[in-house]
Parts: structure tokens; sequence; C-alpha cells
């Protein structure tokens, strides 16, 4: 995508013949597959007529073209996106890209009025609007994804508040949390997610049209109505920066990539979850496969591919910002680069977050085996150690290292705390009663996490009551 002007058509076998007067000669075949982006940009079409039509009533309302060609250009730029939503449109790489595509049909469809509507523009100007209106509109589509995986897991939560799971640090167990507490941990990351879209759908929406290649234009143009018909804030103040900045296309990585991975992380928990070991939850045939030689295996495979699509988008921030760190103002070549990482981490985003809501309304947990793990592994023992501080005023650090005394005593017999004897425990602090042994059941840790945010079901099933009424 380059900055030169529309030109009349050339002979067939020279340059492009929308942009060639000054070449004599064809690009090498080399030049021409590699200069060409219609491969790709085609995405681009709906967005490229938007433009285009704001552009067409901009002009003729500034009296830069007549009304006439306004009208023309307007009901041929209708036939040509009813012709691509068919699929009957003929896109040729010769034409490089789908702007030149679309206009170059347009200027065969209407004649001299076509050829017009590039006055006052470039295609720096216009790559840059089209991809910012596709971004978008990518962003709009994503957030309702979201909002409806963060519903289904709320949903979850609201239903198993109450289910004890083991909550873990470094993969060990360490106090029992709820199911839901769990379900809701994602909601809030998820909905961090959907704020730093917010944002930078905030930031990227001005209209970079009317900046033409670099610096303007000598047209008396009105930037402000295009930019209104569009559905912008406002114009772009520079027309430098608007037609080389890519930061609304950074940041819509930057957000794909840490949601990304958060649904990495669930995934991964998925996986472990569904293993015969831990057993926590199993997920039907529709998001399972089996294995060519081992007919016993339900492989969690859609989780294990949400989880690596995390590599796809992350790739794609990482190649972005490689293309743009050394570029000097204004617009390079190298900025047709900008849009097939986007597109691919946009497709990659929107399955794994259908396939995540799918899994999450599919799953079934395993309540029983939640819960005999989550009195596992000593999981009670910080509930002991804040009772030897509450019943016995003990500091917290004299509490730790008895507790942790009465845990080593519990691992040497092969038992878990609530099966020392009342004896046990005086052996090691003599002011303790048989009164904690009513701290140390798994259904009484969780009720006891009462601070905000704890995992305690009152609290759990308050906010999955907040998020699903915040999310109705």
């Amino acid at each position: 995508m380059t900055d030169q002007p529309t030109a009349a058509p050339a002979p067939p076998g020279a340059a492009n013949a929308q942009w060639g007067g000054r070449f004599a000669a064809g690009p090498a075949s080399v030049m021409r597959e590699i200069n060409a982006s219609i491969g790709f940009d085609r995405k681009l079409w709906r967005q490229d007529i938007a433009g285009s039509r704001a552009h067409a009533a901009m002009l003729a309302h500034c009296g830069i073209i007549s009304a006439a060609d306004a009208g023309a250009i307007a009901a041929g730029l209708d036939a040509i996106e009813a012709e691509i939503a068919a699929g009957r449109f003929a896109f040729d790489e010769a034409l490089e890209d789908i702007h030149m595509n679309i206009e170059a049909r347009l200027s065969a469809r209407i004649g001299e009025a076509g050829r017009r509507l590039h006055t006052a523009r470039s295609r720096n100007d216009q790559v840059a609007t089209d991809f910012r209106l596709w971004v978008r509109d990518a962003i709009d589509g994503i957030d309702a994804q979201l909002r409806d995986l963060m519903a289904a897991l709320a949903a979850r939560a609201a239903a198993h508040a109450a289910m004890p799971m083991p909550g873990f640090t470094h993969l060990q167990t360490a106090q029992p949390v709820t199911f839901g507490h769990h379900l809701l941990a994602y909601v809030e990351m998820l909905s961090r997610d959907r704020g730093r879209l917010a944002d930078a759908r905030r930031r990227m929406n001005e209209s970079p049209l009317g900046s033409a290649a670099l610096a303007g234009t000598s047209f008396p143009i009105d930037r402000a109505m295009t930019a209104a018909a569009l559905g912008f804030d406002r114009p772009a103040a520079n027309s430098l920066d608007a037609v080389s900045d890519r930061d609304f296309a950074l940041e819509f990585l930057a957000a794909a990539a840490i949601s990304a991975m958060h649904l990495s992380r669930f995934a991964e928990e998925i996986v472990i979850w569904t293993s015969a070991p831990f057993g926590f939850v199993r997920l039907s045939d529709a998001f399972t496969t089996g294995s060519s030689i081992m007919p016993q295996k339900r492989n969690p495979d859609a989780a294990e591919l949400v989880r690596a699509k995390t590599g796809r988008v992350t790739g794609a921030l990482v190649g972005l910002l490689t293309v743009m760190k050394g570029l000097p103002l204004a617009y390079a070549k190298d900025m047709q680069e900008d849009k097939e990482g986007v597109f691919d981490a946009a497709g990659a985003w929107t399955l794994v977050l259908a396939a995540t809501a799918g899994m999450v309304r599919d799953l079934q947990p395993d309540a029983a085996r939640m819960a005999a793990a989550a009195g596992a592994g000593f999981a009670t023992a910080t509930d002991l150690a804040d009772w030897l501080v509450r019943a016995l005023r003990l500091p917290f650090r004299d509490a730790h290292h008895a507790t942790g005394r009465l845990v080593a005593l519990a691992e040497a017999r092969g038992v878990d705390l609530s099966d020392l004897s009342l004896a046990d425990m005086q052996s090691v602090c003599p002011e303790i009663t048989a009164d904690v042994f009513a701290v140390l059941g798994v259904a009484a840790s969780v009720a006891s996490r009462t601070s905000y945010g704890g995992t305690a079901p009152a609290n759990v099933a308050a906010q999955a009551a907040r998020w699903q009424a915040a999310l109705a």
C-alpha cells in the first residue's frame, strides 16, 4: 500500500494501472508477489466501502465533486458491496490491495465519476482508516464474547458457591476454597480484559481520513464530517501521526495477549482437573477427543488448543512491535505487515473464547473428589494457626511454629491434623482445648473466610449475584 495518487489506466502489462504513470514497465513477478496484500487485506472490504461512502459524501458536500458524481459513486459502491457479499467479486492480485481492487471495479462500473473518488485522500489515510474501523469492529465483537464467558462463569459460580475444593499455591495444596470462588477469579480477570479493550477503543476512535499521504490536503475538506459519518469521536489532529500510527493495533494485540494468557491459565487448570489423578471435573464428548491407540482415553483437546493458541496471539504482538520499532515518520511499506497478525490473533481469540465458554457450560464438577482433596495435604493448617492466635492469644509467629510441629507430627503418623488426639495436640501446645477440632474441618474453614473477597460461601454467592446482575 503506497501513497501514489490515482492515475489514468495504463496499458496491460505495465505497472499497476491505478498509480503506474511514473513507471514504463511492470514489476518483476517476485515484486508483484511480495507487494500484493489482497490475499489478506480483502477482509477490510466492508470498512473500505464505508470509508469511501463517507469520503464521497463529504467531497460533494464541500463542492469538490458534483452531487451527480457522488450519487453515482454511492450506487456503484452499493453494487460492489453486493458483489463481494455474494462471492461474485473477482479480486485481482495485479491491483495489489483491497483499496485498488474496489476503486478499479468502481471506475469500470461508473466511469469517470469513479476516478474522482480518490480526490483529497491517499491510500495511506485510507488504509489507516479502514484498519481502525476493522479493529474497532473486532473489539466490539470480542467484548460481547468476553461478557458471555463472564456470564457463564458467574452462573456456574452461583451454582457452586459452597462446593469445597483445594486452593493451591505452587500447585501444592494450600487452603480450602470453593469452586465458585475459583471460577469468580477468572470473572475478575476477564473484567480487566474488557476494561483494556474499552480503553483501547476510546483511544483509537479518531479518524485518519483526510490526512492524505502525510501532510494533509489543499482541498477544502471537512474531516469532522467524515469522522462523524464513520462513528469516530473526532479527526486525528496530526496528519503525520494519523497515517503512521499503529498504536491502536498494538493495544488490541496487547489486550488480546493478556486475555489469551488468562484463558490459557484456565485451560491448563481444566487439563489438570480432568486428569485421572485429580478427577475434579468431567467434560463431555463435545469438548474431548479419543486416542488412536488407547481406547480408554478422553483427552481435553479443546482446553489444550486454547492453551496453545496463546502463542499465536503473543507472537502477533511481538511481530508488530518488531515491524514498527524502527520506522521513521510517516508511512513505510513495512506497515503492510501490520494486518495479518492482527487478523490471525483476532480469529484465534474469538475461537478460544467460544471454546472456553462452551467448556464452562459443559463441565461437570465431582463434588466428592474435590471435597476429599480440599481436606488433604494439611489444608486446614492455617485455620489451626489462626485458632491459636484467636483462642490462646499466641503471637502469630509462635502459632505458626506450633502448627508446623503438629503438621510434622501428623505427617510422621500418616494422618491428617483432625485425626490427632487432644493429647497429641497438647504435647506441642498444652493450652490447646478440644474446641480446636471445630476449625479443622473443610466446611468450617471455608465458612470462616468472611473477609471481603474471601471464599466464604455467603461471600461467593453475593459476588456471583453481583456479577450476574452487572452482566444481565
